[in-house]
């Protein structure tokens, strides 16, 4: 694929696509594990890296987003926490993280833990490049 060829966007599943790093031997672990449970309830997954999610998302070459990202059939995104929140929505027996989150002060709270898991998520295999 070259610049100027058109990127084309897959079709478009029931709730969404969950984006996550391709790159990354956490999040391709936790989609492993969590892939049909997200498909049973509507989600597809793809890379970030792929050149329909980068365009959608509009994302510079090599630039990857810290975060999980849930892109909705209608155009909405949601990173992080959010991400995991809008998930939640769809699986029945997660109401209980929807429900928490809409207590006054949780989702900063919710976002904080998601952000220390994220920055940390190479340090599962122990590449870890953070100083303690």
């Amino acid at each position: 694929m070259t610049e100027s060829d058109p990127v084309v966007l897959p079709e478009a599943p029931k709730r969404g696509w969950v984006l996550y790093d391709g790159a990354c031997c956490f999040c391709t672990g936790m989609i492993r594990r969590f892939r049909k449970l997200l498909n049973r309830h509507g989600f597809e997954t793809a890379p970030v890296q792929a050149a329909w999610a980068r365009a959608r998302l509009g994302l510079e070459s090599g630039s990857v987003p810290s975060e999980m990202i849930v892109l909705t059939p209608n155009g909405n995104t949601y990173g992080g926490a959010d991400a995991l929140i809008q998930i939640s929505r769809g699986i029945w027996w997660a109401w209980p993280l929807v429900a928490v989150s809409k207590l006054p002060g949780i989702k900063p709270v919710l976002r904080a833990l998601y952000r220390g898991v994220a920055a940390r998520r190479n340090c599962a295999g122990k590449t870890c490049k953070l100083k303690s």
